[in-house]
């Protein structure tokens, strides 16, 4: 079965848990985007979605991109897919009028590329980045880039690459060593290699343009060292720049999207922002690409979760314990549905796909907020959220993705691991998403020594004391999330004390600390989703996984909350031994 949207799922976390209408309304930008606006954008981007994208998924796996000296052709249907996409104008849905986009909310954006990742996660790869490089272009393009490329990357015209990994360097940007030679017309000649270059050449749009990350004559060493280039395929005059794909890789999975190999060979390009401030204008990009993970991985895990639904909603197998004999309607077995263990794995990935979705959708709304709101507290504390909010999801959603799914396919017994039924290739697109855009544990390590410690915890804590006041200490759900709320505000501050007897134990502790960030905010959000639910109908949809979420998911939040306090209790001892004198001394 191909994966299908259901806007009224989104709807209720936009309109009853995050009152997301008025919030956008109050925003200059968005004043005559109303809740029915929404619903009807919606309503489009799902049609879309399960008509045009959808049906070529599996020609995109089992077929995938074909590579012929330096040429990729993409999989069957990807090519039409995607001037659809174009022509219905969904590349720029949230790009501002006058740079040719559509100027919607960032949320709406947000839904629409889960939903094509849920889809077809091969064909979104190519318009993944255009979010983020109309960003970096808009804020630190010069008049005259902004004005050649500008308005093509927003409509999706013409595709872009974020080529920042060297086979030498990997994570580490400070051993770049792509080089960029000045010339006297203001443009550069780039010279290098690149590796893991998403969509570095294809066949979907006539031009592709690479935003380089490479080091001008004499730049220091290291990430300070660094400058942006913009470096397209094709120049003016359609001539070909000296830019090359070599390869493309040959994965486990995401089939649909060419991963390339690229060499510049003193091809002509233009700086983008400052010398020396590549890294600052690029993460304008990266952190939009790294929500837009997060978004993947609730999409698949979605994805997943419907294909295991409707079959265990159909397959049927022995009798399930404690199952109402009246629901078997004569037959000799019943549906698997009904087996407890099953309903166990089908909850609680729908505990994780809704609760997700309520975090993300949040940052997306906060994103407009720093944009646009008049009040600069507002502001601060929308960039403060996104900040420290962002590598939580990217982590949590991607790792949730990969082993949800891998649940998902336990339902279907062995025909989960034959192609046809198609859960297996969504456990095999998943598993990317743990690594790209910074892996896992770098996102955890970003979180707690770089953005939750160095102030002592105080930006964290003002974010999760935001969270408490939205709650209502005389239900008992809400009281239960301020008491973990205030958990993990002490959490930090018993940290930062160790970290001074011990500065490696946050690396080491980094994981478990964001799990705790993760499933502190799913309960504030599974606190929201239970309190919003306004008909009998829908309490009765979210009840199994409200149970789920209780009851399987959020024991993690002491085991993990354990495991960091016994962590820094080990470097107390520690300290204290080594202080003391030696017996007999």
């Amino acid at each position: 079965m191909d994966y299908r949207p259901r806007p009224e799922d989104h709807r209720f976390i936009l309109n009853a848990v995050l009152d997301a209408p008025p919030k956008l309304s109050a925003l200059a930008p968005f004043a005559e985007v109303d809740e029915a606006l929404q619903g009807q954008v919606l309503e489009e981007a799902a049609r879309f979605v399960a008509e045009a994208v959808a049906p070529s998924n599996r020609d995109g796996d089992e077929i995938g991109c074909r590579f012929s000296q330096g040429e990729v052709a993409t999989p069957p249907g990807f090519r039409e897919a995607y001037q659809a996409f174009v022509d219905g104008g969904w590349p720029g849905l949230s790009a501002a009028p006058q740079d040719g986009g559509q100027g919607l909310p960032t949320v709406l954006e947000a839904i629409l590329y889960e939903w094509l990742s849920a889809a077809n996660h091969g064909f979104t790869m190519a318009p993944g980045l255009l979010h983020g490089a109309y960003a970096c272009l808009k804020h630190h393009g010069s008049d005259e880039l902004r004005a050649r490329y500008l308005s093509k990357i927003a409509s999706g015209e013409w595709l872009a690459t974020m080529c920042l990994t060297e086979a030498h360097a990997g994570s580490d940007l400070g051993q770049v060593r792509t080089r960029a030679v000045p010339q006297a017309d203001g443009s550069v000649r780039v010279s290098g290699g690149k590796i893991f270059i998403s969509g570095g050449e294809h066949d979907l749009t006539p031009n592709i343009v690479h935003l380089v990350l490479c080091r001008l004559p004499g730049a220091p060493a290291g990430p300070k060292g660094l400058s942006l280039v913009l470096v397209p395929k094709q120049l003016e005059g359609g001539t070909r720049n000296a830019v090359h794909c070599e390869r493309i890789e040959e994965k486990m999975g995401l089939h649909g999207s060419p991963t390339c190999v690229m060499r510049f060979d003193e091809a002509t390009g233009w700086l983008v922002g400052e010398p020396g401030r590549g890294l600052a204008a690029m993460f304008v990009m990266m952190n939009a690409a790294r929500l837009h993970v997060a978004l993947q991985g609730i999409g698949l895990l979605d994805a997943a979760w419907q294909k295991a639904d409707a079959y265990a909603m159909e397959r049927r197998q022995m009798r399930a314990p404690g199952a109402a004999p009246a629901s078997r309607g004569g037959e000799a077995a019943d549906l698997i549905a009904e087996h407890p263990a099953i309903r166990r794995i089908l909850d609680t990935q729908r505990a994780w796909v809704e609760g997700a979705r309520t975090l993300a959708y949040r940052s997306a709304l906060m994103l407009d907020v720093a944009a646009h709101d008049a009040d600069p507290k507002a502001r601060e504390r929308a960039h403060r959220w996104c900040s420290l909010v962002t590598p939580v999801l990217k982590a949590a959603c991607t790792h949730q993705a990969f082993h949800g799914a891998s649940e998902c396919l336990q339902v279907f017994g062995g025909h989960g691991y034959v192609r046809e039924w198609g859960i297996e290739q969504i456990v095999r697109d998943a598993r990317v998403t743990m690594i790209y855009e910074g892996t896992n544990e770098i996102q955890a390590i970003d979180l707690l020594v770089r953005k939750v410690l160095p102030d002592g915890g105080a930006g964290m804590s003002a974010v999760l004391l935001e969270l408490r006041d939205t709650l209502d200490a005389s239900r008992e759900a809400d009281a239960d999330v301020q008491r973990r709320l205030a958990q993990l505000r002490y959490l930090g501050t018993t940290i930062a004390m160790a970290a001074h007897a011990n500065p490696v134990l946050p690396y080491e502790v980094a994981d478990d600390y964001l799990r705790v960030v993760m499933l502190t905010m799913m309960a504030w959000a599974w606190a929201r989703i239970d309190a919003a639910e306004a008909s009998e109908a829908g309490r009765a949809a979210r009840a199994g996984p409200a149970v789920a979420f209780r009851r399987w998911v959020l024991p993690e939040f002491d085991m993990r909350l354990g495991i960091v306090k016994r962590a820094c209790e080990g470097v107390a001892m520690s300290h204290d031994a080594a202080k003391s004198p030696v017996a007999g001394s």
